[in-house]
């Protein structure tokens, strides 16, 4: 019996980093994710192939049932990851492998690899859903994180969330701002890891207890905002607060200080998406900067 699993990406808004001290964050899941695709075979072995978004397979691996019990290592990185991450999911549930002698396993992406939308995320709530175990669970074991991504794989609308333990407060709200019309989403051409973001934060923060606070409100009025200009300039003063922490300067400050609007950081700074909010449609001047992805708010968010 075939059973199919679906999970949505998602784009960072507000709260990066500081929600990894209890700070709220506001994250949008995104049109794009990724599936996964489940059939029972007679082998003692899953035949796993994993598809971008152009339906070209980048992995391909035969793995024995008993590689994921004893967690095996071979060497190749996406295969011990994707070994690790079902060793712990059958750790948590032992019955989907023992009761059946294989499966065929095939995911398929609905975004390119590198732009950052959450392979990982999707690929780690997909794996839960077919285990029947918590995903946040899951992720603690294997990638570590804040979670915020694994809630938005399983929402779809916009969340405000707040790490509380193994099962996070996770509230879906509203957003439908009527300028949505002035948020683009901009990919950098550059892949930010997380791991080392958040490394880099650890190291680098001070009190971080009045930076939360400040955070949190500006995340509060700029659910409230009435206008593009208004939701813009909190969303300037979101990265002149974060800016002094991480020692980093803003996106705008390093790439571009002449546009006219406001652009933000996405989650781990220096890389994936930005979100611009623009009078007019930035298009050409980030194509005249050498930037050609540019999404509109309709295009991007679910």
């Amino acid at each position: 019996m075939k059973k199919t699993f679906y999970s949505n990406g998602k784009l960072f808004i507000t709260g990066e980093y500081v929600v990894l001290d209890g700070g709220i964050a506001f994250s949008l899941p995104t049109k794009f994710g990724q599936n996964l695709i489940i059939e029972e075979n007679n082998g003692d072995f899953l035949h796993w192939k994993s598809f971008d978004c152009n339906d070209k397979i980048w992995l391909e691996e035969k793995i024995l049932i008993s590689e994921i019990k004893n967690n095996s290592k071979n060497g190749n990185p996406a295969k011990d990851t994707l070994v690790e991450i079902l060793h712990f999911a059958s750790e948590m549930n032992g019955e989907i492998l023992e009761k059946n002698s294989g499966f065929d396993v095939s995911t398929k992406l609905t975004f390119p690899r590198n732009w950052g939308l959450g392979s990982s995320s999707t690929l780690i709530n997909n794996i839960a859903q077919w285990f029947e175990i918590n995903a946040f669970e899951l992720l603690n074991k294997s990638f570590g994180g804040s979670g915020y991504d694994i809630a938005n794989a399983q929402n779809d609308t916009a969340i405000l969330y707040q790490i509380s333990g193994i099962n996070p407060i996770v509230k879906p709200i509203d957003f439908s701002p009527e300028f949505a019309k002035n948020i683009f989403f901009v990919y950098l051409n550059q892949k930010q890891s997380s791991k080392e973001a958040i490394k880099s934060y650890r190291e680098k923060k001070s009190e971080i207890g009045p930076i939360v606070e400040k955070i949190d409100s500006i995340t509060k009025k700029a659910l409230q905002a009435n206008n593009f200009e208004e939701f813009g300039n909190l969303m300037k003063q979101h990265e002149a607060t974060l800016s002094p922490v991480l020692e980093i300067k803003t996106v705008q400050e390093r790439l571009f200080l002449d546009f006219d609007g406001v652009i933000k950081s996405l989650g781990a700074w220096g890389g994936d998406f930005v979100m611009v909010i623009s009078e007019e449609n930035p298009k050409d001047y980030f194509k005249q900067k050498g930037f050609d992805t540019i999404l509109t708010y309709e295009e991007m968010i679910l």
